[in-house]
């Protein structure tokens, strides 16, 4: 049973790892509707797919904010919306906001070759020119190796992106000398610290290699670009779901330049799962999903806060 358990995990972990390139765009007409739809963009030869949630609040004359919610390896955008529990489109249509989940090519973010990079970038361009998007209010969020493509596109696009909110994913190790953006950017950090797949503390991910930095180090990272303080505001979540073995810490880092902040939501006890979500593997695997938070609802309450 351990060494199941122990192959779970290593095959699992090696859908995490992010890489680096960049590239260029034939954008489509679209009919945009109310509710769920999927569309695709010409990128660098390749069709890149992409599902959109309308509100029906939605009007040509009104600017909305646009959150882009990037899938876990293996995954896609219509399966991220379900992970979710469809959270973001629930608030999308109560709080007047677009949501765009992206698909990677096979399921997996920045490949060597890929430039999702700039499919993002493109992306945003192409929706903004059919959209009425309010450009000062885009925001990205990931889950694991979408986590992990939300911190580098925080490092490569900070002037189109407001806000980010990486949940069980950090960063490459070797990103982080060529991590200069162009602004402060305001973070929020969800992640457990029983994650055996992007473990809390680092270090090298098994079978694939990758050094990837720890919770605390990305964190203190964003904290430096900000210039935030570095002595934190810690609260505690109320304990919601007192049976499920998680507990929900808070830390404010604040007073960064042009009033960026970094949170940390640290999930004690929880595992690589959505906080609020649905369960994709057995807990032997994945570990325990939080209950005392919906990181949906946690993730826009911080983005309404920020503006670029």
């Amino acid at each position: 049973m351990i060494e199941l358990k122990n192959l779970l995990i290593l095959c699992v972990a090696t859908l995490v790892l992010p890489s680096i390139s960049y590239l260029n765009i034939d954008a489509s007409d679209t009919d945009y509707s109310v509710g769920d739809s999927t569309d695709s963009i010409m990128f660098d030869g390749l069709e890149r797919t992409y599902r959109i949630h309308m509100p029906s609040s939605y009007d040509k004359t009104k600017p909305m904010p646009l959150v882009f919610v990037l899938h876990g390896a293996g995954d896609s955008g219509r399966k991220m919306a379900w992970l979710t529990r469809y959270g973001f489109n629930k608030l999308s249509d109560k709080e007047d906001f677009i949501v765009v989940y992206p698909d990677a090519i096979d399921g997996k973010w920045d490949q060597e070759n890929i430039d999702d990079v700039g499919f993002i970038s493109a992306l945003i361009d192409h929706l903004t020119k059919e959209l009425n998007i309010d450009e000062k209010r885009i925001y990205v969020t990931g889950m694991s190796n979408g986590a992990f493509m939300t911190n580098l596109l925080a490092c490569e696009l900070s002037e189109k992106i407001a806000a980010i909110a990486p949940v069980c994913g950090t960063m490459e190790k070797g990103l982080v000398p060529y991590c200069s953006p162009s602004r402060p950017i305001s973070v929020l950090i969800i992640h457990g610290d029983k994650d055996r797949i992007v473990p809390w503390k680092g270090g090298e991910l098994p079978v694939i290699r990758l050094k990837i930095l720890s919770v605390e180090e990305t964190v203190d990272h964003w904290i430096t670009h900000n210039n935030c303080s570095s002595s934190p505001i810690i609260t505690w979540e109320p304990n919601r779901d007192p049976w499920n073995g998680t507990r929900v810490r808070r830390e404010v880092y604040g007073q960064g330049n042009e009033g960026a902040e970094v949170i940390l939501y640290a999930i004690e006890g929880g595992g690589h799962t959505w906080p609020g979500g649905h369960r994709l593997l057995p807990i032997l695997v994945f570990g325990r999903i939080c209950r005392d938070i919906n990181a949906c609802g946690v993730i826009w309450e911080f983005f309404k806060e920020h503006i670029r």
